[in-house]
């Protein structure tokens, strides 16, 4: 397959699903993790693709900041392993806060299906996560949206979410980030919801950073907090050993969560003899 072919068909698979991840492609076109990456490298350069850690996503609808159904398609058994790994953070009686992201969004509905963690109560500037905690019959589970602007990502941001969050205290804040890095810490495009991010984790006893492998070495353009801020930075097995040791030297404490095995595929029909 000629490379423009495969780029046509890379292209095709971002525009129609928002996001690719080059493993996928790798599997899916049969060519080398080096031959994807120059693809993508390539429609980056012509403006059709964003690139992110671990793949792409479609330039058309985030220039900057992918959405939040766009960063969902990336590393997911990975952030499913990270939030199960952190629900264990997670005590009943107390309150905790959840950033916006595609992680937190996970630990969201993992927390609005464990009954043993009554009572609780959720702050979240994320109106994905608001959504999967709202259960009007669980009157044990207090979920409080903050107010504010809403980015691509689904996060309730500005002057109003700070100020909100400037009222409160809670136990621990659960934090999804765009990128880690050892010299710029935590980071997102969003200008405004590095702001509110600084105020959600203001208002911890805790801070505890979900991450996959993928965002080290992403630096978005404004800085939330340094990586020495971080109480507890849950990644994945996925992280290189290097990240790892860097990681271990600044923040309090890193876990590393281990994905599920991926199910084995599908065997072949059987067929009944006539």
């Amino acid at each position: 397959m000629l490379a423009q072919q495969r780029q046509d068909l890379i292209l095709g698979e971002i525009r129609a699903r928002g996001a690719v991840r080059v493993a996928d492609l790798v599997a899916d076109l049969d060519v080398s993790d080096m031959t994807v990456r120059r693809d993508i490298a390539e429609l980056a350069r012509r403006g059709l693709v964003h690139r992110v850690h671990g793949g792409a996503v479609d330039a058309r609808h985030a220039a900057h900041e992918p959405g939040f159904l766009a960063k969902s398609t990336l590393a997911g058994p990975e952030k499913q392993a990270i939030a199960r790994a952190a629900l264990d953070l997670v005590s009943p009686g107390g309150a905790v806060a959840l950033s916006a992201g595609t992680t937190t969004h996970l630990l969201a509905a993992l927390i609005a299906e464990t009954p043993g963690l009554r009572p609780l109560t959720v702050v979240t500037n994320s109106l994905p996560a608001a959504d999967t905690l709202h259960r009007p019959e669980d009157h044990d589970l207090t979920v409080v949206l903050t107010g504010g602007t809403r980015t691509p990502s689904d996060a309730l941001v500005g002057p109003v979410a700070t100020a909100s969050l400037q009222t409160l205290r809670v136990d621990v804040a659960f934090v999804g980030v765009h990128g880690l890095d050892v010299d710029a810490g935590l980071t997102t495009p969003n200008l405004l919801e590095a702001e509110t991010d600084r105020a959600l984790i203001a208002a911890a006893n805790q801070t505890v950073v979900l991450a996959d492998h993928t965002k080290w070495g992403e630096v978005g353009l404004s800085r939330i907090v340094g990586l020495t801020e971080v109480d507890v930075l849950v990644c994945d097995t996925g992280l290189a050993r290097d990240a790892a040791r860097s990681a271990r030297e600044q923040v309090g404490e890193l876990v590393l969560a281990e994905p599920a095995p991926a199910p084995p595929p599908p065997g072949p029909t059987p067929t009944t003899a006539p």
